[in-house]
């Protein structure tokens, strides 16, 4: 017997937005236009966010990067404003279009402070926030926070109380209680706010199907990347409880002007022509990726390659097997 689909009623607007279309959906990561060592125009930002969200793009996603730390092969240190603020921005220039971080770094955050500031969004964006959850992989930013215990300990003692403070179940609510004596950073919400793991957040799978809401990761080769999803399906089977939960993939992607180009390897990601680009579409939504979240990359102008995804690739994206 296939695992069921998750009650989309128990969920905030953005799960079924985003998560639980019953087909795949597109995100993108912003900022979108953020040269190298500098900070994101503002008015431009909101500019594309608004015209993406019209477009028909299923979200807009931002990272938490407390400390501007050269990482990657670039060498780049990311100058990055709070998250939340900046999704808070999102959310007015394109009403109707999810918000998500990916993913708010919770050892580095008290639970208290995350569900605070989640639970805010949640309530003014109208149920439109997706939380993703990672466990840091910047050592200095650990150090620099004095964080000495395990990530890993930290991360799941921290999810339980955040996950208690982002439910509207009563009963998911004891935890938070017991650890506040009763007192609450903010009203229940009005329906569950999505909690995903990103990464492994060096936890098992097994773990992240019993207590997440989705497995966020990265692209990999295609037969790389079924091998994962055949492991979190195996572990959803194990210890999610009898529901099917979705897989996000991120992806570097450059949309070329050619529209018959063919698809070209990127690190984690590729390029490609849109019809190249629809057809991979395809085959992963048959592997079952729900969402795929996209870092839109040059020389192509970032407002062309939105305007091509909306006009040409939204309306076919493929339905989830």
């Amino acid at each position: 017997m296939s695992p069921a689909p998750i009650d989309p009623a128990r969920y905030n607007p953005a799960y079924t937005q985003v998560l639980g279309a019953g087909r795949l959906t597109l995100g993108l990561m912003t900022p979108l236009e953020r040269a190298p060592g500098a900070q994101a125009d503002f008015a431009r930002e909101t500019a594309l966010a608004a015209r993406a969200g019209a477009l028909g793009i299923a979200a807009l996603w931002t990272r938490d990067v407390p400390l501007a730390i050269p990482q990657g092969s670039s060498g780049e240190a990311a100058l990055l404003d709070d998250p939340f603020v900046w999704l808070a921005a999102l959310a007015l220039a394109a009403p109707g279009t999810a918000i998500g971080l990916g993913a708010a770094v919770l050892p580095l955050r008290h639970p208290l402070h995350l569900a605070k500031a989640a639970l805010s969004l949640d309530r003014l964006s109208g149920g439109r926030l997706i939380l993703g959850l990672g466990s840091g992989d910047r050592p200095e930013e650990l150090a620099a926070f004095g964080v000495e215990r395990p990530t890993e300990v930290l991360y799941r003692e921290r999810w339980t109380l955040l996950r208690s403070a982002l439910s509207a179940d009563g009963d998911e609510r004891a935890p938070l209680l017991a650890a506040t004596g009763g007192f609450v950073p903010g009203l229940a919400p009005g329906a569950r706010i999505p909690m995903l793991t990103v990464g492994t957040a060096r936890q098992s799978l097994q773990w992240i199907a019993a207590h997440a809401d989705g497995w966020a990761t990265y692209h990999r080769e295609e037969a790389r990347q079924q091998g994962r999803i055949a492991l979190w399906q195996r572990a959803l089977e194990e210890r999610g409880g009898g529901v099917r939960k979705p897989f996000v993939q991120s992806l570097q992607m450059e949309l070329l002007a050619d529209q018959d180009a063919p698809a070209t390897p990127l690190e984690l990601g590729l390029r490609a022509g849109r019809h190249a680009l629809l057809a991979y579409f395809e085959r992963m939504a048959r592997l079952g990726v729900a969402h795929m979240l996209l870092n839109l990359q040059g020389p192509r102008p970032v407002a062309e390659q939105i305007e091509e995804l909306g006009a040409e690739v939204v309306p076919h994206l493929p339905a989830l097997d």
